[in-house]
């Protein structure tokens, strides 16, 4: 079974959401990467991975075709606002397990940690 592997990376220098272009490996670990903006050619940044929040796509997408990442915001199909997030091996929505064929069909996502906080603090309110 084929899988798409894609990444994008959130930039804490310029607190932008980038595609990264290439990792380098040094010794096995990321050394480097390169990133650029969906804009476009020019507008991107490099860096070191500190600089950067790695954040992996799922493999699927929510009820109206959007790629969901690690990292977004989504709702259920009851309004309930979960995290996704990756852990021991698999995607999950805080304490629940993610990897569930179909489950995109119910999940929309609204944003995502780092370009929409106030979303997530709005639920704890």
């Amino acid at each position: 079974m084929k899988r798409e592997i894609k990444f994008r990376v959130w930039d804490h220098n310029t607190d932008t959401m980038m595609i990264p272009d290439n990792f380098e490996f040094y010794d096995g670990e990321i050394g480097w990467i390169d990133a650029s903006r969906e804009a476009g050619p020019g507008s991107g940044n490099d860096g070191y991975p500190d600089q950067f929040e790695i954040m992996q796509y799922t493999g699927l997408h929510d009820k109206n075709g959007r790629e969901i990442y690690e990292g977004d915001l989504v709702k259920n199909e009851n309004g309930v606002l979960r995290v996704v997030e990756f852990h021991d091996g698999s995607f999950t929505l805080g304490d629940y397990y993610f990897g569930s064929i179909g489950a995109g069909r119910v999940l929309e996502v609204v944003g995502n940690i780092y370009e929409d906080p106030d979303l997530l603090e709005a639920q704890h309110d």
